[in-house]
């Protein structure tokens, strides 16, 4: 048996004209070593700024326990199209945000939003009246938009495809932890009402705006651009990485993928029809429309609904955070047999029906008097509500065929995110609380249609796999042919 410690492989692509060849020169040590310093190098600092971006989003939720929509001086249905004005900001900017990034790079550009989300985040404790809800909301949609779909073209630009998927779920594990925090830290933080004269919902937007600042200068210090500008925005001659370690990790890449190798500076106008004429890649688009929507209105009005169970204002916010501390090993077990078992459909396909499960349960439990058994229904919708978001995300870059293509579905999927958040936002409305009812069987049969898309786009998977098997038994069979021809021959 022979061991080998190091690898030699020469890989050339179809076009050998343009496509350059690239060798494996490294030990497998030495990769794991390199790959090792990278995600000590990317990932915390790109987690980090989700949740940061999370706790600015999800603070309304927590705020409006602490009788936000009294002080400000707005009913239920206006505090609803301030949620839809938040993702209508992200909407109209995600695009041109996120070719703002693909030009000047993510060290730059995402450093910029963290401070700016971040400053109109804590200015959102001096606000009152209507319009400068609407307006603060809004503003709040601007600054955010780009950064998400922007971590994830960067993940997928430093990563090979096989990897993405897992790095997907930990930069999610940021939302996913911002969200649990948020709602904990919440009880703490709205006991201040009365400090300084202020709600307690004034230090919640304060204080965690002030450190979304502070995060900004961490990503400033420790972002990395990307293989051609290895260096953080405030730090541009440190050097994180040697030049053997930056070979051995832009070659892997490479190596997966060489139309990475081909990065235009701008953004051209055929990526735009070759991504938006793809019905594969409106197939994702559409998932994320129909799980976020009810994902979005459930997650603001959470604490509201545990509320009406007839527990605490306050303490409601800490319970409303159990089932999304739970959603984290979960959604790593969910992301652990995506990446490792390549079974990208089936996880989307079983998140889908377990959150719509969840649904089901809230409104069949509006007939059950049973606060502990509602309440179980508001932790299940919960554990299943967010995750199959990211493992689409990871099954759709794997659609794409070069970076650009690839910006631009992580662009548009997280647009159709915040156009779910559009109509989410009015899904549970006054009329119609504190049961939901009818709030609850609009989320069953949205949820209900994208888990029909997701079985529709696994089937074509599986087509399109025993196709390819069959084309390549077929060449194996011209092969054989031919060798016995000339054998004979």
């Amino acid at each position: 048996m022979v061991d080998l410690k190091t690898t030699s492989l020469n890989v050339r692509g179809r076009d050998e004209d343009n496509v350059p060849e690239y060798v494996v020169d490294w030990t497998v040590e030495e990769e794991k070593k390199a790959k090792r310093k990278l995600d000590l190098m990317i990932m915390p600092i790109l987690t980090l700024g989700f949740f940061c971006l999370q706790l600015d989003r999800g603070n309304m939720a927590n705020a409006i326990t602490d009788n936000f929509m009294e002080d400000v001086g707005i009913d239920q249905d206006q505090f609803n199209v301030g949620q839809q004005m938040l993702s209508l900001g992200i909407v109209l900017t995600e695009i041109p945000s996120n070719m703002i990034l693909y030009r000047v790079g993510p060290g730059k550009w995402l450093t910029l939003q963290l401070f700016l989300f971040g400053i109109v985040s804590t200015f959102q404790a001096f606000q009152h009246g209507y319009a400068a809800f609407i307006i603060t909301r809004f503003l709040l949609g601007i600054t955010e938009s780009g950064f998400i779909p922007g971590g994830l073209w960067t993940l997928s630009t430093w990563y090979t495809r096989d990897e993405t998927a897992k790095r997907v779920m930990i930069f999610y594990f940021g939302n996913q932890i911002g969200q649990a925090s948020a709602k904990l830290l919440a009880y703490g933080i709205l006991h201040m009402r009365g400090v300084g004269g202020k709600a307690g919902w004034f230090w919640l937007f304060a204080l965690m705006g002030s450190f979304t600042v502070l995060s900004g200068f961490i990503f400033g210090f420790f972002l990395l651009d990307s293989f051609k500008n290895p260096h953080s925005t405030f730090l541009p001659k440190v050097s994180r990485f040697t030049e053997r370690e930056l070979h051995i990790l832009q070659t892997r890449v490479l190596l997966d993928d060489p139309m990475k190798g081909k990065k235009k500076k701008k953004i051209r106008g055929d990526a735009f029809k070759r991504t938006f004429t793809d019905w594969r890649i409106w197939i994702h688009f559409l998932i994320t429309l129909c799980n976020n929507g009810p994902q979005r209105a459930f997650d603001t009005y959470a604490p509201s609904i545990v509320t009406s169970f007839g527990f605490g204002s306050l303490i409601s916010n800490a319970m409303a955070s159990v089932g999304l501390w739970l959603q984290v090993p979960m959604s790593f077990a969910f992301s652990y047999v995506s990446d490792n078992y390549n079974r990208r459909g089936e996880t989307v396909i079983l998140g889908l029906f377990c959150h719509l499960l969840g649904y089901i349960f809230n409104r069949a439990f509006t007939d059950v008097h049973l606060r502990g058994v509602r309440y179980f229904g508001v932790v299940w919708t919960q554990i299943f509500g967010t995750f199959s978001h990211p493992l689409n995300i990871a099954w759709l870059s794997l659609t794409c065929h070069d970076s650009e293509q690839r910006a631009l579905s992580m662009a548009g999927v997280i647009m159709g995110a915040n156009i779910a958040g559009i109509y989410g936002a009015q899904i549970f409305r006054s009329d119609d609380k504190p049961l939901y009812r009818r709030g609850f069987s609009v989320a069953i049969s949205v949820l209900a249609f994208g888990l029909l898309l997701a079985i529709v786009r696994y089937v074509d998977t599986l087509i399109h796999r025993r196709r390819k098997l069959r084309a390549v038994e077929r060449e194996s069979e011209h092969g054989e042919e031919g060798v016995v021809g000339a054998s004979k021959t």
